[in-house]
């Protein structure tokens, strides 16, 4: 792994993680010396990113995400294009849910931020490793999307309407989940 992507995953490590993450936990996740995320830390804060080391671990305390459910219905064929779309215009697609008729709300953590994440996830579902659940919902599922404001949120609603992937809350559904403009 390069330094660059060793500092990509250094990030969405400490985004996702809800506990202080210990230098030493990161050396061996990525599989490198203790030095080397030392210097590591060093470049991410000279980039920008707001990295605090405690006593405990690195915590990221950068900017607060923000995040919106969007309901859509696409073919199998659309998947790769529609988790492309949430990354493009930098959201994060944080899981994917249905909700069954028999069994209720079924979710899925997905934690997909970039093309290369979509690829390896497409790669997974090719592989038969797992089945999509909007195949249990004649293809209608819901995302969780996080960015880092509403305007990205707004962009990526308007191009899913635009791209006729936006579904519209039955009758049923108990919440509006996306703001109405």
């Amino acid at each position: 792994m390069k330094g660059t992507q060793r500092r990509e995953e250094i990030i969405r490590i400490l985004q996702t993680s809800e506990v202080p993450v210990p230098g030493t936990e990161l050396a061996e996740q990525l599989g490198v010396s203790r030095q080397v995320i030392v210097q590591d830390m060093a470049l991410l804060r000279t980039g920008g990113a707001e990295i605090v080391s405690t006593h405990r671990g690195y915590v990221l305390t950068g900017a607060k995400q923000v995040s919106r459910v969007f309901k859509v219905v696409h073919t199998e064929e659309q998947v790769e294009d529609e988790l492309n779309l949430y990354v493009d215009f930098g959201g994060k697609v944080e899981d994917v849910f249905v909700y069954h008729k028999v069994h209720g709300v079924i979710r899925v953590p997905m934690n997909i931020r970039s093309r290369r994440d979509v690829r390896k996830y497409m790669e997974d579902i090719s592989n038969g490793k797992s089945t999509q659940l909007m195949k249990l919902t004649s293809n209608y599922h819901y995302h969780t999307v996080t960015a880092e404001n509403e305007e990205i949120l707004d962009q990526i609603q308007a191009e899913l309407t635009a791209q006729g992937m936006l579904a519209q809350l039955q009758d049923w559904e108990p919440v509006d989940f996306w703001k109405e403009k």
